[in-house]
């Protein structure tokens, strides 16, 4: 049954679809019901304002319960948290250990990505060793002659109380201040969980009346009118009196305007004290709203009947050529243009539609080009690989000769006793084996690793106390993926340029840790240095697409396999201070083969 009139329906003009649509949707059914709501909005329109007002004050007083709740219980959990009081009272004797105290405790950082009822977690603490990091702060004279501190230490109670820190900003928010007593460690802090501005304002930005929220202390925290946020009762600019005691409704004259003022209270489980929500209309605008509701009404009634159908007319033309428009670019993109641009406007489904085919077309050319690009860096890269095995087999003379000769040579150091010169060949044997038979093929961080730590032993030999090394593995990072020959070329560079000039102490510090998604590796000398010329100079050559003939394996070539191999945001960074050492450091995504 339905069918047939479906598919007749879909045969008419979208003009004419449009009329019938205004005729049984718009005209009919408001000039059956339009007379019966214009009369009964007159008479209940006065009656509802007040009792609106009282529902909107219980709402925002459920609300703000709710919201209220969110920072209590956060505090209750972080009041029995033992890691929170293992980074608290410890002892930092290091900055590195603070710093991966931080990093490990992520507990105020998950809160406020889960609840956006809050926009600050901050702990205070009089552990000396601590360090301002906008989470825990260490107690100051100043915090701890404030006003809130004081409170909070005196209290074994909740406390909501409007403040800041001027250290770390000059603007006021509504917080949660609590004492927080460690019983194994016999110590105490304060816990200061602030609450967000911009949700406070939200509660309040829909409601019709003038609403406030104020702390025990009179000062307004949260307000519809922004602008009175921090202003405190019997301020002028508010013109509400001080004479309001507990919750009812009062009668005042507020700014001239004899006003209705609603008051409620909001006390917290657990509080030493709460806040109070006022809400303030002016008596007039209540029958004035409805007055004016009633006349916008009636006119909006009249406008829609007169205007409706000129409209229409309008509205079905723009439809009809928006769509020919696009439809001709489409043709385009059928016949193989991927330049076509349609220039329709508009947030409406066909201007939705517009923008559509356009990022269509774009990411047909960018998947295109990303093809391309693909290609053309796989390409680079089995090259760059390939050259590394390249230089390394010009140095073959005869692999069997060349081991035997090192085997021997090993055997005879061991038969005379001569056991360190017998250990170097054998690690010298393994690391000209592990080079020349390097390939296109990924290793391990662990196996790299083996390799310079091969190669570091034998230039200690070389070096004797002159060469010292270390190497920071984190245990996560071993089982990484990594391009083989990508950290032997910095070490090798920091002996030679850094180290090799030094009579004595010289320091090379091998470093991986695992961060996020990534993987950061460090090479760091003690030794020489580099000017900011000779610095930049280095900086701008790893820049460079092919190497010159003759260049050794360097810094260029591993710069340039990290962005053939991960992309362009990868590569070397280097710093470096003369006389005083160089640093340089990547990134490899954390992966594994």
């Amino acid at each position: 049954m339905w069918k047939p009139l479906i598919e007749r329906m879909n045969n008419v003009k979208i003009k004419n679809k449009l009329i019938f649509a205004y005729i049984f949707i718009v005209a009919l059914p408001i000039l059956g019901i339009g007379g019966v709501v214009v009369d009964y909005f007159r008479q209940s329109a006065l009656d509802n304002a007040i009792e609106q007002t009282t529902n909107n004050v219980e709402r925002v007083k459920n609300q703000m319960d709710t919201m209220l709740r969110v920072p209590i219980d956060i505090s209750n959990k972080l009041l029995f948290d033992s890691r929170l009081s293992d980074v608290v009272n410890t002892r930092y004797t290091k900055v590195y250990d603070l710093v991966v105290a931080y990093h490990n405790y992520q507990e105020f950082q998950e809160y406020l990505r889960l609840y956006s009822e809050i926009s600050a977690i901050r702990f205070y603490t009089t552990n000396n060793t601590i360090q301002n990091n906008l989470e825990f702060m260490k107690v100051n004279n100043e915090v701890r002659d404030s006003k809130w501190y004081q409170t909070a230490i005196n209290s074994r109670k909740i406390n909501w109380i409007y403040r800041n820190d001027i250290e770390i900003s000059e603007t006021k928010k509504l917080s949660l201040v609590r004492k927080i007593n460690f019983t194994d460690y016999t110590t105490n802090g304060v816990l200061v969980i602030e609450l967000s501005q911009s949700y406070l304002n939200s509660i309040l930005s829909a409601e019709p009346f003038e609403t406030m929220i104020l702390d025990h202390s009179g000062y307004v925290v949260a307000a519809k009118d922004i602008t009175l946020i921090g202003k405190q009762l019997g301020d002028p600019e508010l013109g509400i009196s001080t004479d309001l005691q507990g919750k009812g409704i009062y009668e005042r004259d507020v700014k001239g305007q004899l006003s209705n003022i609603v008051v409620d209270e909001v006390m917290p489980d657990s509080s030493d004290n709460g806040l109070k929500i006022i809400s303030v209309f002016a008596n007039e605008s209540i029958v004035r709203d409805s007055n004016r509701i009633i006349l916008i009404g009636t006119g909006l009634l009249v406008l829609i009947l007169c205007t409706g159908l000129l409209f229409l007319y309008l509205i079905s033309h723009l439809i009809t050529r928006r769509l020919s428009g696009l439809s001709r670019q489409m043709n385009k993109v059928g016949t193989g243009d991927l330049k076509a641009v349609s220039h329709i406007a508009g947030a409406d489904e066909i201007g939705q539609l517009s923008r559509k085919f356009n990022d269509m077309v774009v990411s047909i050319r960018t998947l295109m080009d990303q093809v391309y690009e693909s290609n053309e860096r796989n390409t680079r890269l089995e090259v760059s690989q390939k050259e590394i095995s390249f230089k390394m087999l010009a140095s073959q003379i005869n692999p069997h000769f060349l081991f035997n000769a090192l085997e021997s040579i090993r055997m005879k150091a061991h038969i005379r006793g001569e056991q360190e010169i017998a250990y170097i060949v054998r690690l010298l044997g393994k690391l000209i084996r592990n080079n020349l038979e390097i390939g296109m093929k990924n290793t391990t961080l662990q196996g790299e690793m083996e390799l310079i730590k091969s190669y570091l032993e034998i230039q200690k030999f070389r070096f004797g106390d002159r060469l010292n090394y270390e190497l920071l593995i984190d245990p996560q990072t071993k089982a990484i993926s990594i391009p083989p020959l990508i950290i032997q070329p910095l070490v090798e560079n920091a002996i030679i340029h850094g180290l090799e000039s030094r009579e004595n102490g010289g320091l090379i510090i091998i470093r991986t840790l695992r961060i996020d998604q990534d993987i950061m590796i460090d090479v760091i000398d003690n030794g020489a240095g580099i000017s900011d010329e000779r610095l930049q100079w280095v900086k701008n050559s790893l820049q460079v697409n092919e190497s010159q003939q003759g260049d050794r394996i360097g810094l260029r070539n591993v710069h340039q396999r990290l962005i053939l191999s991960y992309g362009a945001t990868y590569g070397l960074h280097i710093s470096s201070m003369l006389g005083e050492g160089t640093q340089i450091s990547f990134k490899i995504p954390a992966t594994t083969d």
